[in-house]
């Protein structure tokens, strides 16, 4: 008995003397678990914070992409007139700054692709412009905002005409030649008349802001907004011009040779003249065939009138008779 309470006392102090290095150690376990915690959570971290920046990427991407689909959609969606063809571009640069020399964008068409001077140029919202000039792979468009952009148009409620002209980098259109008495109101919409055949009618260009009118002045000051964004343009639509359609053609005139008659077979031509048909069976004139075009006969040319010059003939001379004998001159002769 007293051997197992000094055993037991024995051990209570050995263990009050360990307990604190037992503690000591466990701290130092604790520890370094706790730092081995903590540096896969740093990397578990840093994986995901890795992780949620290519998702917002992606997710950039997908936002931009669905933009630009929404883009395109719209212009496919826009329908071009009868006879002009869509050309579809992309922007890749706009004028740089406001100190430019021209209200311009340049877009990713040129000549070999149909985009030539004086193509019209617009978005879904309406017009921007039209190419100022063009290179082989590239072309300037000229906007409407520049001062040396003019578009004919006519606003779509009262048929008002008049001539769109850009007023530099501030972004307002001026409608200029609109007579007094004419009627336009704020908030119209501007369509283009096609009276200049650069632009086919009624597509939409502005929005009326502003109408006064002046007793110095035989026409309105009209002001008017692009519906187009001019500042934010990424993908535009040409419409290239439909081809020229030739002009009517006329008959030829039947070919007349002033020495003869215009009837085959009169029979009064000269032997030199080749007429169309002579009275000693002369050449009959070739026709055309019906299924050819006959050839345009050239205009007569006025011939020169000849005025007949009176050959002076010689005076007949009076040779003198001679008289017969017995008889003197200038008495009749006998019977």
């Amino acid at each position: 008995m007293l051997d197992r309470l000094a055993e037991h006392a024995g051990l209570e102090f050995v263990g009050a003397i360990l307990k604190p290095g037992i503690w000591a150690r466990d701290q130092v376990v604790s520890s370094w678990n706790n730092y081995l915690d903590l540096v896969g959570v740093r990397e578990e971290n840093e994986a995901l914070r890795e992780q949620v920046r290519t998702l917002s990427q992606q997710v950039q991407v997908a936002s931009e992409e669905r933009a630009e689909l929404t883009r395109l959609r719209a212009l496919l969606e826009l329908e071009p007139p009868e006879g002009w063809k869509p050309l579809g571009a992309r922007v890749v640069a706009n004028r740089l700054g406001p100190q430019a020399a021209l209200e311009s964008a340049i877009i990713s068409r040129g000549y070999y692709s149909g985009a030539g001077p004086g193509t019209p140029v617009l978005t879904h919202e309406g017009v921007v412009g039209r190419v100022y000039r063009a290179g082989p792979y590239t072309a300037t468009v000229l906007l409407l905002t520049d001062p040396g952009s003019r578009i004919a148009v006519l606003s779509a409620a009262n048929r008002t005409a008049g001539i769109l002209v850009g007023t530099g980098p501030r972004g307002l259109l001026e409608m200029k030649y609109v007579p007094q008495n004419a009627r336009i109101e704020v908030g119209e919409l501007v369509l283009t008349s096609g009276l200049e055949g650069a632009f086919p009618k009624g597509v939409p260009v502005a929005r009326v802001e502003s109408v006064s009118q002046s007793d110095l002045s035989l026409f309105q000051t009209v002001y008017a907004s692009p519906l187009a964004d001019l500042e934010a343009l990424e993908e535009v639509l040409l419409l290239e011009r439909p081809p020229v359609q030739p002009g009517a053609q006329t008959l030829p005139l039947p070919s007349v040779n002033a020495t003869q008659g215009v009837g085959p077979g009169t029979g009064q031509g000269s032997g030199q003249g080749g007429g169309a048909s002579s009275g000693h069976g002369g050449h009959r004139a070739q026709q055309t065939p019906s299924n050819q075009p006959a050839p345009r006969a050239p205009r007569p040319q006025a011939q020169p009138q000849v005025t007949p010059q009176t050959v002076p003939q010689a005076a007949p001379q009076m040779v003198p008779q001679t008289a017969p004998a017995g008889q003197q001159p200038g008495q009749p002769p006998r019977q």
